[in-house]
């Protein structure tokens, strides 16, 4: 494996009057494992084909290091891609479903055989080599995937959406045992997922992409506590992040965010953060595990209250989420573990000023 790095510059591709993929900027450091995040139809798939050769750009450039593959056919890039749907071949056994790549590359046979061992034993299949794909489970198959992918010693491991075939808990096993196999051979990676706790756990950084643009590129953490905009607040953290229209207004030397059911004080740095919007509307966002009933409020968080009425519970267990009706406003808040609250009644809540959001209403972008 050589050390790549992938570069994409102002990548377009439309299909007919639909833009696909509108002037994608990004870049992809070698060993690096970057996830591709965003809902159906975002342009993520067909980013991650135009990368493999399977779609052609219509404008943009697509750099390996200093090399232009723009237009090479898939065969001349040395990547791997693997599918949502496994592909592996019904007729072959697995021993030959991962030898496959590597005899149309006339690779000698004792070197096959080497490298499909070598596989195997990555993904922990060695026992299976005999066996035909409808004698294997979901995730057995997908192993067999991702071998045939690895097996070939790509520059590049392209993935599209390839745990989401598998149940729930398969899922989370293969997810940590795919980050660990990515570490191991230190290939770079581009993985395509919508399932935003898949992003977060396996991404060293994470692009959130949106009709076809990418909103924000940033490491999980910094896609959780500083999203770009409330596109990218809304859809990463479950439940979604709280978004209140609220006005900024100063009265007596202090200023605060009025949402006309309730308003909070902000600091003199938020304030002076917001002195271009004085008597103009923003969007007011706070995540849900970052509002807690007074009484189980961390005694290290400091923060206005907000006074309501338990309107609807979720009892999940290992968390608790209360929907807090605020006149006419709903706002959703999560407390760890399990705890009762009694629907109709008074609850008052205290917000964690800082990890308060404020949005720009009409470009949507974070101003704090």
């Amino acid at each position: 494996m050589h050390v790549v790095n992938v570069r994409l510059e102002n990548l377009v591709k439309r299909f007919g009057k639909t833009v696909a993929v509108n002037g994608i900027n990004l870049e992809v450091k070698h060993g690096e494992f970057i996830v591709l995040l965003g809902p159906s139809g975002c342009g993520k798939t067909t980013t991650l084909r135009c990368i493999a050769g399977l779609e052609k750009p219509d404008e943009g450039r697509i750099y390996f290091n200093e090399r232009d593959v723009t237009y090479l056919p898939p065969k001349d890039r040395n990547v791997s891609m693997v599918f949502q749907s496994y592909a592996v071949w019904p007729h072959m056994k697995v021993y030959d479903n991962i030898a496959f790549p590597l005899r149309l590359r006339k690779v000698p046979k004792d070197e096959i055989d080497r490298r499909v061992k070598w596989a195997a034993e990555m993904l922990q299949i060695s026992e299976l080599l005999d066996r035909y794909p409808h004698q294997l489970s979901g995730g057995q198959r997908q192993r067999v995937a991702v071998a045939r992918a690895i097996v070939v010693e790509p520059d590049v491991l392209l993935m599209d959406e390839p745990l989401s075939n598998l149940d729930a808990l398969l899922r989370v096993k293969m997810r940590s045992e795919l980050k660990k196999l990515q570490r191991r051979i230190k290939v770079t990676t581009i993985y395509v997922t919508h399932d935003q706790v898949e992003a977060m756990t396996m991404g060293d950084k994470i692009a959130v992409m949106n009709a076809g643009r990418i909103q924000q590129v940033g490491t999980p953490e910094e896609i959780y506590l500083k999203p770009a905009n409330t596109f990218v607040a809304g859809f990463v953290g479950t439940p979604q992040m709280n978004f209140v229209d609220v006005t900024v207004v100063s009265e007596g030397g202090k200023s605060y965010l009025d949402a006309g059911d309730f308003r909070i004080e902000v600091s003199s740095d938020v304030a002076e953060a917001l002195k271009d919007y004085e008597g103009k509307g923003v969007i007011l966002g706070i995540r849900p595990e970052h509002m807690y009933p007074i009484e189980l409020a961390p005694k290290n968080v400091k923060g206005p209250t907000i006074k309501g009425v338990v309107d609807f519970v979720e009892a999940l267990g290992s968390d608790t989420i209360v929907h807090v009706r605020v006149g006419s406003k709903l706002l959703v808040v999560k407390v760890s573990g399990s705890h009762h609250f009694t629907l109709g009644s008074d609850i008052v809540v205290m917000l964690d000023i800082s990890k308060m959001h404020v949005f720009d209403k009409s470009s949507t972008k974070a101003i704090i």
